[in-house]
């Protein structure tokens, strides 16, 4: 008689296994809230040790109370926030394995250990674990485990979850033949299940579905630089984001309080990726566009190519370098005071004199105290001898004297003034300065369409920002005024009888807001996406922020949107040569279609035809699709793609369309009312993906983009299932296609 299990046996097996698993789940999340309530309890004791007669001078011994209560609320707060974090799959793994190959086979499931893996690591009353980290060093089998190299594990299992709830399960058998009979095998694979879920407006984390290449890089060691290289929809940017969550999980100490910085090409890959390390339980990570690199500055606007490639090569440094030791243009050119009866007079040449040798150690707005010793010892040459009696009868008399006259103060208010980056950039609008500054360096087409651009909009752009950067470094901070003594300004927290105090975290903020003038923010480790993008002066910015720091570097030279890839890479490079490297290359697609990628390669390659591709492992069975129609139909012929897309995909569909025609294009959508559909420039759909994508004028995207094919090929990896071009012409098609 045929004993093979049937369908309603696999079933109960199923229903079993998810009661099962749901129970240790849900004791999970009891654990989780009980916790959370011990947090705040300790929060509240934490807090009422430092309110009790706060009132007037506060005593010695009370000021080590008050240390207490800033641990107690600091550890609790880091505490809470840990635990009400958006766990959406808290628990999302498990591990069933043996003592090993040397070791005889488990006779029964129950006999194998069992070790269940999630977002932060649970223990029960007893301290014993429920759950563990998923950077936790017992849980790198779960991403490492293979057939080949088990580990020891017998079973693997995915736990799919909506919520705190269990959906699914996907079980991998790692050793077929050293399973118990009773140990059931469940699901078809996690790893093609998420690939096919519908995207979203957010990155997701990929903590339960991590492939063995890419927790490799996730692990490896923290110091120097850690290259993550690899072609689109290899998991570049989520690994990297997962490796700043395991960093600061490896090391909190170090990389807390020196911070992590995260770096990314555009605010709006910024926001799609803000949500995944909060979902892995951190959140103390910075995250900026390199066009939010300098405080006070959120640039957006790009320059076209031809600027943009001015703006972002290294002759600029120099540029910067000379106008930021140039005279002011509105400053006066003589220098005429009065002074016992005698006229003394500085001529332009003098003053310039006064200015280089005052520049000659220090920056500009550090170098006010040496610009007016400069000037009176100037104008002390030029007194005459016989008036250097009595009350001037000594350089210092001379000097008092003559700076407190008013001729000289007003002089010198609008001779060596407080300078700002945004200031001395917008001095790069007159041709003629800029002509001046840029020698050999720049062709005089280069300084005519580099003066225009400046001169032409009161935006900054992107690339702007480095060179303000570079400014601001060039400059110099000008010193901060002396201020009260701080050690009493953390009383002021106390005032009209109230008993509150701030916290030492507060205090130490208020003293930190003091210094800020006084030195640049630095980081212990900086994590930058889309590396191949950087120009060489944005790495000069970039790598301002971690002097002393660890790195990693995430990137394709095949996506590089810099029309020369080497000498951004040679720019790195000399940045970073000295810091031991390891480097890692992901070699699989798990983005796009096989369909979509295959018809990236070929546009690749047509430029590019060594570019190293990955492989996809999906395929759909739907080509991508090019629509020719007339200039005049373009736009109307994009919203008819996107709305028939909207009817192919549960997820988001994005129009990807140059800056010149994204006005026309968002206006069409805009008719389409449907928030699944978004349109972005090239720049900004770096990093994305969508369900579906169309393409506006891909020819114009090559010809008005700095990467030119690159950023073709970019754009058209940005699909997981449905890819649409519109266009006028074919002659930007490979020849199988067109």
């Amino acid at each position: 008689m045929d004993q093979s299990p049937t369908s309603a046996d696999h079933e109960n097996v199923e229903r079993a296994e998810l009661t099962a698993e749901q129970h240790h789940v849900d004791r999970v999340y009891d654990r989780v809230a009980e916790a959370a309530r011990s947090a705040s309890r300790i929060a509240v004791e934490g807090h009422q040790r430092g309110q009790a007669q706060n009132v007037g001078r506060v005593r010695e011994e009370e000021q080590t109370g008050l240390y207490e209560r800033d641990v107690l609320v600091f550890a609790a707060a880091r505490r809470i926030a840990e635990l009400d974090a958006e766990h959406e799959g808290l628990v999302f793994g498990r591990l069933d394995s043996d003592q090993g190959d040397d070791e005889p086979a488990a006779g029964a499931a129950a006999d194998l250990e069992k070790l269940y893996v999630g977002r932060l690591g649970v223990r029960d009353a007893e301290y014993e674990p429920l759950v563990i980290d998923w950077r936790a060093p017992a849980a790198e089998p779960f991403y490492r485990a293979t057939s080949t190299d088990r580990l020891k594990v017998v079973r693997r299992r995915v736990l799919r979850n909506k919520g705190a709830r269990i959906v699914g399960l996907e079980d991998d058998l790692l050793a077929p033949e050293r399973a118990p009979e009773d140990l059931p095998v469940m699901g078809e694979g996690a790893l093609m299940a998420s690939l096919s879920r519908a995207r979203g407006h957010t990155m997701r984390d990929i903590v339960a579905t991590i492939q063995a290449e890419q927790d490799e890089a996730i692990r490896a060691p923290a110091r120097g630089v850690t290259v993550i290289g690899g072609g689109p929809g290899t998991g570049k940017t989520v690994v990297a984001l997962h490796r700043a969550a395991y960093l600061l999980y490896s090391d909190r100490r170090r990389f807390e309080r020196g911070g992590v910085l995260v770096v990314g090409p555009s605010a709006a890959f910024m926001a799609y990726i803000e949500r995944v390390l909060p979902s892995l339980g951190e959140n103390t990570v910075s995250l900026r566009a390199v066009g939010e690199m300098v405080d006070g500055v959120k640039a957006t606007a790009v320059d076209e190519a031809e600027v943009a490639a001015i703006k972002g090569s290294l002759r600029m440094s120099a540029l910067l370098s000379r106008a930021a030791r140039d005279r002011v243009p509105t400053a006066p050119t003589t220098l005429r005071v009065f002074l016992g009866g005698a006229t003394i007079e500085l001529d332009a040449n003098q003053l310039d004199n006064v200015r280089r040798n005052a520049l000659r150690r220090t920056p500009r707005n550090r170098a006010a105290t040496e610009a007016r010793k400069g000037l009176v010892g100037a104008l002390w040459q030029r007194f005459p001898e016989d008036l250097r009696t009595g009350v001037y009868g000594d350089r210092e008399a001379f000097g008092d004297q003559v700076t407190d006259t008013p001729a000289f103060r007003s002089f010198f208010s609008q001779w060596w003034p407080v300078l700002t980056p945004e200031a001395v950039l917008r001095w790069f609008g007159d041709p003629r300065r800029l002509q001046r500054w840029a020698r050999n360096d720049l062709t005089p087409a280069e300084v005519d369409a580099l003066a225009r651009a400046i001169r032409s909009t009161s935006e900054f752009t992107i690339a702007d920002v480095a060179l303000l950067d570079e400014l601001d470094t060039l400059l110099g901070r000008a010193p901060v005024s002396e201020t009260k003594d701080e050690e009493f300004d953390w009383l002021e927290g106390l005032s009209d009888g109230v008993n509150e105090v701030l916290t030492t975290s507060e205090r130490r903020a208020r003293a930190a807001a003091a210094r800020e003038a006084e030195e640049p923010e630095e980081y212990a480790h900086v994590l930058v996406d889309e590396a191949q993008d950087l120009s060489p002066m944005q790495w000069r910015m970039v790598t301002r922020r971690g002097p002393q720091a660890s790195w990693t570097i995430v990137g394709d030279p095949a996506q590089s949107s810099w029309p020369d890839p080497d000498e951004a890479r040679a720019a790195m490079d000399s940045m970073l040569s000295h810091l031991q490297r390891h480097t890692f290359r992901l070699s699989t697609n798990y983005r796009n279609s096989a369909e979509i990628y295959a018809f990236a390669g070929e546009v690749i390659r047509q430029s590019l035809p060594d570019a190293d591709l990955p492989n996809a492992v999906r395929s759909t069975g739907v080509e991508p699709e090019h629509r020719i129609f007339d200039d005049g139909k373009v736009v109307e012929a994009t919203a008819d793609a996107a709305t028939e897309l909207l009817q192919l995909v549960e997820g988001t569909v994005g129009v990807i369309v140059t800056p010149k025609l994204r006005p026309a294009v968002d206006a069409v959508l805009a008719d389409i009312g449907n928030p699944r559909v978004v349109a972005v420039s090239p720049l900004e759909s770096k990093g994305l993906e969508y369900d579906a994508v169309v393409v506006v004028e891909p020819d114009r995207i090559v010809s008005d983009t700095l990467g030119g094919v690159r950023a073709l090929y970019v754009v058209l990896t940005r699909a997981t299932q449905r890819l649409i071009t519109i266009n006028s012409t074919t002659h930007w098609l490979p020849a199988r296609a067109s």
